[in-house]
């Protein structure tokens, strides 16, 4: 039996649907419960799509991977495929590590040592905090004055997760766009002046300092996620007057855009990461080549029904429809 934490709008409400669809023995389950060891009793396996924007699922998700490991379960995402999980800080080390084609990457956590590297190399180069997504604490340093000003606040009072202007700014651009209800741009203004909970669970960043070689002339990043065998594109184009793609709303899923490269790649490394589900975002370099910005096991969900096909782990191309929160069910009870 698969024990499955339920999210709303989360991979959760289309593994329920599958499982009924498809005679799958399941129960929902409370991670946050107690008892929720009490709860698991009988289970093979747990599935939680845990967010890095909800409190309690920073707070406890890892330690419930930690200890379904303990137990024998089979867990959906795994270690190998959640460990660094809205954290590139670690997913550096670890790409650098896999040999992949990466975007370079540099951090500090001292101020002189990252003084030092500023004053010797060359911009703009690209700022980030280690979570976040939808291109959220991400900046373009153009300057070595601006980057010193960066150095400084790392190692002095931080920064906070959450840009509340940036934010409210960004739904307007989708509301005017027509990707949002006005409610989020209401939602957006309500937190210029009370910050979500998931900000006060991290707290500010500190310590530490973040940048990626800024990668010119590209218009658009590939997103491929690869779950199992099979994987699925998209091209996402960047925001007007601006370099960032990830969240901009603008997405292509004609495959003759996508750049197959990319997806014998992603599959690759999935591979020698052991990974059950990954998303990797590439853009290219000025050769044309395919680099690797970062990776996560989640995404939003319903940006991809719209994708043409998918494509096997040999590059075969299936134009049909599918349904990838079923590969993610299928992959459990395949290993449980």
């Amino acid at each position: 039996m698969i024990a499955i934490h339920p999210t709303k709008g989360s991979f959760s409400d289309r593994w329920i649907a599958y499982c009924q669809k498809n005679n799958i023995s399941f129960k929902l389950v409370n991670c946050y419960s107690n008892d929720i060891i009490n709860e698991l009793k009988g289970c093979n396996a747990l599935m939680w799509h845990f967010s890095q924007n909800i409190p309690t699922d920073i707070l406890l998700a890892k330690t419930i991977v930690y200890t379904c490991f303990q137990m024998g379960l089979k867990f959906f995402p795994d270690f190998n495929t959640s460990w660094h999980f809205d954290d590139k800080v670690s997913q550096k080390y670890l790409l650098e590590m896999s040999g992949s084609p990466f975007v370079p990457t540099w951090v500090f956590y001292n101020k002189k040592d990252a003084i030092k590297w500023a004053n010797e190399t060359t911009f703009p180069k690209v700022f980030k905090l280690k979570g976040g997504a939808g291109a959220q604490n991400v900046v373009l340093v153009r300057n070595l004055t601006q980057c010193i000003s960066l150095i400084k606040k790392a190692f002095g009072r931080g920064f906070s997760n959450y840009d509340a202007l940036g934010s409210l700014k960004e739904r307007w651009r989708k509301y005017r766009l027509g990707l949002v209800t006005f409610y989020e741009v209401f939602k957006g203004f309500i937190r210029l002046f009370e910050k979500p909970d998931y900000i006060k669970v991290k707290g500010r960043d500190f310590g530490y300092v973040y940048f990626q070689e800024f990668i010119p002339n590209n218009d658009s990043d590939i997103r491929i996620v690869v779950i199992g065998d099979n994987a699925f594109g998209i091209k996402r184009m960047v925001r007007e007057n601006d370099f960032r793609a990830s969240g901009s709303g603008s997405i292509i899923f004609d495959k003759a855009q996508i750049d197959e490269r990319c997806v014998a790649l992603a599959f690759g490394l999935t591979q020698q990461l052991k990974a059950q589900c990954l998303a990797f975002d590439y853009v290219m370099d000025k050769s044309n080549n395919p680099l690797l910005i970062e990776i996560s096991y989640g995404y939003a969900v319903a940006a991809y029904d719209k994708c043409e096909g998918y494509w096997d782990s040999q590059l075969n191309w299936y134009p049909e429809s599918f349904d990838h929160c079923g590969w993610m069910v299928d992959l459990v009870i395949k290993n449980k």
